[in-house]
């Protein structure tokens, strides 16, 4: 990850997009720390959705049990459907 002090980052700000758009990550810097990233918005929505996945399967591991198999699931989704 390169590293780019806010006064360079506001002056090549138009560069920095194009080099981020090709995947790669930057970090901006005043007086030496990090204050900032410039990322990939590919990047950003892939940790999204792995938020969301992990989500689901703590909702899935924390709610209770059915006590239903499989089939009795299923069999119960289409019911009402036949006709």
């Amino acid at each position: 990850m390169r590293e780019i002090p806010t006064t360079e980052a506001k002056s090549r700000f138009a560069e920095l997009l194009r080099v981020v758009e090709y995947g790669e990550s930057i970090a901006i810097t005043r007086h030496g720390k990090t204050v900032a990233h410039l990322i990939p918005a590919v990047d950003l929505e892939r940790a999204s959705q792995e938020e969301a996945v992990e989500r689901f399967r703590t909702w899935r591991r924390l709610r209770p049990r059915t006590g239903m198999t499989r089939e009795e699931i299923l069999a119960a989704r289409h019911e009402g459907h036949r006709r």
